[in-house]
């Protein structure tokens, strides 16, 4: 993977002069927008689930972006853990089980929509099967696959965590459903959930593909719906499971694969690829960690996790 992604970022060196100043500063403003769009529709949700205390908006961006920022440069979603701490710490006498289970809510419309993209892309044939994922250079998940089916390992892994969250579920579900249930007050009445979290949720997804046919623009590659809707479904197929930052490795030989038909050089893929990718990133880590340190007065988040809150009950 280390290969793909030196000669990706060759790539993109060798393509910089080329690239179109004014398509590349629309894209970075319109991906600033779907921040905001989507932190917008979380501080409805959480001021759903808590009517009685006020959610001011700032501190819930705040929280949101300093969590991207931090995905953006470690694996794993670390960023998320932090974005919950900080909601939290914007709410007062809120519980972590509502405001985690309030990211819940927002997985709805994204699950849909990244669904019909996934269908869309595999009516047209452009993503790999599990013999050519396997084979890809960079694919992070190849151990998983083993003559085009999932490896026995992988299965009992999945099996596994599957069954362990299960239990686990069934375990605590009687200590926390009511606080899990507090977090879709939003749902009632409907039309609530449709007004304030599906249409800044839609204003994002159209956000997002506005970026990608932006990012086209600024590096030569033709604009059209089909290639900006395949981009996202490389994009999140990359990010499936968070092996790496960002998906990095896995999205460029994914990319590449998915425009094989599309008559554009693979080197202008890779340039694509890795240009879009470092400059949402050091776009999302410059935002995550100026409010990280805005809110905290700190971006070593974790001194501050660890210390004692003063407004705490005391134990027992």
């Amino acid at each position: 993977m280390l290969d793909a992604i030196r000669t990706s970022t060759e790539s993109f060196w060798s393509f910089l002069s080329d690239i179109a100043i004014v398509p590349l500063l629309a894209a970075i403003g319109c991906h600033l927008l779907k921040l905001a769009c989507t932190s917008r529709a979380w501080r409805n949700v959480l001021a759903a689930a808590y009517p009685e205390t006020p959610v001011a908006w700032r501190p819930i961006l705040a929280a949101y972006v300093s969590g991207v920022g931090i995905n953006a440069i470690v694996p794993a979603r670390a960023g998320d853990a932090v974005r919950i701490f900080l909601a939290h710490r914007a709410i007062p006498g809120s519980s972590y089980t509502t405001i985690v289970s309030s990211t819940v809510v927002l997985t709805f419309v994204d699950m849909t929509l990244a669904l019909l993209v996934f269908g869309w892309a595999l009516t047209q044939g452009v993503l790999p099967s599990f013999d050519a994922l396997s084979a890809l250079p960079a694919f992070d998940y190849s151990w998983a696959f083993e003559d085009g089916v999932i490896h026995p390992a992988a299965l009992l892994v999945i099996l596994g965590v599957l069954a362990g969250g299960a239990w686990l579920l069934h375990h605590f579900w009687h200590r926390l459903r009511r606080r899990v249930a507090q977090a879709f007050n939003v749902f009632d009445p409907p039309m609530r959930y449709a007004r304030t979290v599906v249409f800044w949720q839609l204003l994002d997804w159209t956000l997002r593909l506005v970026t990608v046919w932006f990012f086209l623009g600024a590096f030569g590659i033709p604009q059209s719906v089909g290639n900006v809707l395949l981009v996202q479904a490389t994009m999140s197929l990359s990010t499936l499971v968070p092996a790496t930052p960002g998906g990095i490795g896995t999205e460029q030989a994914l990319i590449v694969y998915a425009f094989r038909d599309v008559g554009v050089a693979r080197s202008t893929l890779l340039a694509f690829s890795v240009g879009m990718k470092l400059v949402l990133t050091v776009v999302n880590v410059i935002v995550g960690f100026t409010a990280l340190f805005l809110t905290l007065g700190t971006v070593r988040y974790r001194s501050v996790v660890a210390r004692p809150d003063p407004d705490a009950p005391p134990p027992g």
